[in-house]
């Protein structure tokens, strides 16, 4: 069977930034206080009207160029998304009426939040390796913008998020030293309530009440603390147990992408195993968390500086609701741009 690789990549942020300043007039924080906790300091967000489909389209667009392709040669589109633009269809049908795909073809949306497209990245790695499809559209695409309380009661979740857009192209290589290596995916469905919107929800009748919007409800909730107490084990577990897959070790690595949930996270991680700044990614000072948009944003962005080089070894892991953890090592095959 024929490893998987990554043929084309592309990302897109809406131009409106909004700085920590710009936060501090709607709720009791300040620059300080958000760069502290998070090294974040400023993200974009969307325009009203415009949702995850639409911004994945201008990303997918420049993935699939930069793989030398057009549209009709996509034969399936995974799109990974904690923000869907409706309660149903899938986003990935939105993408698929805005971009004019061929008739027919398959649709498939993910729903793992922060790890959605290390999910996203291991489905499509399975349809190509049986054979069945050749090459596969995989998006990460989030507005959280629209769906944040812009209040002091909202303010630990609301100063993290922002909106994007990285998708990739995959197809099949025939080295089997080179593409996708390993992969790992988990998940402790016992702490769904510790990083959750707890409404719409379908045991409700009529999907939501008055006590849920006055209760904020349909905003996200976070219990901070253990969030970061399970991140700074799992994010070393799915590491080392991706590496182990693959038979590599963490001196084989040429470049990390983690997660951009939490600088203190990322650090953490990078200590642990004394991985110098060259070789850790991190953008989350200019776009906050941007969930499942995150890693390929940050793949289309190492291509771009130069540190993502043809030959190179790169991991990826990802820790977020559900909780959801994994990651995946790749022996990057395509040059940068």
């Amino acid at each position: 069977m024929p490893n998987s690789t990554i043929l084309g990549s592309g990302f897109y942020v809406p131009p409106k930034v909004v700085t920590n300043d710009d936060l501090a007039k709607l709720m009791d924080t300040s620059d300080e206080w958000i760069r502290e906790r998070t090294g974040i300091r400023e993200r974009h967000y969307a325009e009203p009207g415009v949702g995850a489909a639409a911004l994945a389209k201008f990303a997918a667009e420049r993935a699939i160029a930069d793989a030398g392709l057009v549209n009709d040669d996509i034969e399936m589109i995974i799109f990974a998304t904690l923000n869907p633009d409706i309660f149903f269809p899938g986003s990935g049908c939105f993408l698929q009426s805005l971009m004019k795909f061929k008739n027919g073809t398959p649709a498939l949306d993910i729903r793992q939040q922060c790890t959605g497209f290390i999910y996203a990245v291991s489905v499509a790695d399975q349809f190509i390796r049986s054979g069945r499809y050749q090459r596969i559209l995989v998006i990460g695409a989030e507005n959280h913008s629209s769906g944040i309380e812009f209040a002091t009661r909202g303010r630990d979740v609301t100063v993290i998020f922002g909106d994007g857009a990285g998708a990739v192209v995959m197809g099949p290589t025939e080295n089997p030293d080179e593409g996708l290596l390993a992969f790992s995916l988990h998940a402790d469905g016992e702490f769904y309530d510790k990083l959750w919107v707890p409404g719409p929800r379908g045991d409700v009748p009529g999907r939501v009440n008055p006590k849920m919007i006055e209760d904020g409800d349909t905003f996200p909730h976070m219990d901070g603390r253990t969030v970061f107490k399970h991140a700074v084990v799992r994010f070393p577990e799915a590491m080392e147990e991706t590496l182990g897959r693959a038979g590599k070790t963490m001196t084989d690595v040429d470049l990390f992408i983690p997660h951009q949930a939490n600088e203190r996270i990322t650090r953490f991680v990078q200590k642990k195993y004394g991985l110098p700044d060259e070789k850790v990614v991190s953008n989350i000072d200019r776009y906050g968390n941007t969930t499942a948009a995150t890693i390929p944003i940050c793949i289309c962005e190492s291509r771009a500086d130069g540190r993502l080089k043809k030959g190179g070894l790169l991991l990826c892991a990802a820790f977020g609701s559900g909780f959801t953890w994994g990651g995946f090592v790749m022996k990057w095959t395509i040059d940068g741009k």
